[in-house]
């Protein structure tokens, strides 16, 4: 066991946004979460990274519960962020950023090995080392900001909305970049709308809706399914 969600509500205010929400996530797994825009994938994703504060429900890591922990605690349980947008340092270097996600105190001792194992996934980064990171490309901010949460030593990785605003191309090498992310060892929960490229990397799924977890399962048996894949997949 990773993680557990139990029984979770998140509301903006009074107006409610995730409902009784439970999922789970195995250490080296990776468990895509999908739906369609404003179902509420994001939400949840932010508040197991400690972003948001859920009304109600745990959020146990290794059976510890972490639901009002503040998100810099939260990534001393082993939990890291890819944010959708990015959220960049637009202004400072490729590898100031990188620096920057190893503030945790765990990171910063292994920090100089850390890089290295970063650059050797992302290569791209460690020929741009002392580029702007906001003068890149879209798809090399956004390996700038997977590896800025890698920095941290996750044993999770939540990524939001990955693949976002980036070319084909960039998309099929950003999956091939997931796939390998998880043979290190590492978890990945995807927040992603480009279903087929997901679902191809998960080992488990679960569509929300409208705030509700409606259904989950492997993604074979969600593919086969004509009423999921109309419903709920687009597809």
């Amino acid at each position: 066991m990773l993680l557990d969600l139990l029984n979770v509500h998140v509301s903006y205010g009074d107006a409610p946004a995730i409902w009784d929400a439970s999922m789970h996530i195995d250490a080296g797994q990776v468990v895509a979460v999908l739906g369609p825009n404003g179902a509420g994938k994001s939400t949840l994703i932010n508040a197991i990274a400690g972003v948001l504060r859920p009304r109600q429900g745990k959020v146990l890591i290794d059976g510890v519960d972490i639901a009002s922990a503040p998100s810099h605690r939260v990534c001393d349980h082993g939990i890291a962020i890819v944010p959708e947008g990015r959220r960049l340092f637009a202004d400072m270097t490729v590898q100031d950023n990188l620096e920057l996600g190893a503030y945790r105190k765990g990171a910063r001792a292994s920090s100089r090995e850390t890089m290295e194992e970063v650059f050797s996934l992302l290569p791209v980064l460690k020929e741009r080392r002392q580029q702007i990171a906001g003068s890149m490309s879209g798809g090399q901010q956004q390996m700038v900001a997977i590896g800025r949460a890698l920095m941290a030593r996750p044993r999770l990785l939540l990524m939001d909305e990955p693949s976002l605003g980036l070319s084909p191309l960039i998309v099929s090498e950003m999956f091939k970049i997931i796939r390998r992310i998880n043979e290190r060892g590492v978890a990945v929960m995807l927040v992603e709308q480009n279903i087929h490229q997901a679902l191809e990397v998960a080992h488990h799924a679960y569509v929300i809706e409208q705030g509700r977890i409606v259904t989950s399962g492997r993604p074979a048996a969600l593919l086969s399914d004509p009423k999921i894949k109309e419903a709920y997949l687009g597809v």
